[in-house]
């Protein structure tokens, strides 16, 4: 079985929850068909302003899936908040990923260049939060270590 081990930078557990702060300002706003509105015309005349195009016309299939994303990421930057450990800060990493590739994704299918400014944001938190654990080559280690989040074996098998 795979296990992680923490990375030993003691600034990590800051990086973690900053990201987390990041998370619940910037989505906070997705999190209700009301805020979401406001917040669609919001970007909508930044990226107006700034010559980056602006968001489709507002449909109901829409504000469903931008309040389930605002949703999830506003719980997950909670717990993050709370506690900042460095098993979350690693998911967070691997979440972050898979994001900025549907971003990647939707940028070279032509939706508005305002999305760039979030790519970058998501490429750089990712890029901070799994760096740590690239570098200390702990990616993977054999069955019988400890889990990073609070020490217990995640297995019962003998070591």
């Amino acid at each position: 079985m795979i296990r992680l081990s923490t990375p030993s930078t003691p600034f990590y557990p800051c990086v973690v929850r900053l990201s987390a702060w990041y998370d619940l300002v910037v989505t906070a706003g997705f999190a209700t068909p009301w805020t979401y509105a406001l917040m669609h015309d919001a970007l909508s005349s930044l990226g107006r302003a700034w010559g980056l195009g602006v968001l489709p016309e507002l449909d109901p299939m829409q504000t469903l899936y931008a309040n389930l994303m605002g949703s999830v990421v506003v719980v997950w930057a909670v717990l993050r908040i709370v506690r900042p450990l460095p098993v979350h800060g690693f998911f967070d990493g691997i979440a972050r990923t898979l994001f900025a590739v549907w971003q990647a994704y939707a940028l070279a299918h032509g939706v508005t260049r305002l999305l760039w400014l979030f790519f970058g944001v998501e490429v750089a938190f990712g890029v901070v939060q799994l760096l740590p654990w690239w570098r200390s080559g702990h990616t993977g280690q054999a069955d019988g270590q400890e889990s990073p989040a609070d020490g217990r074996r995640l297995s019962h098998d003998p070591v």
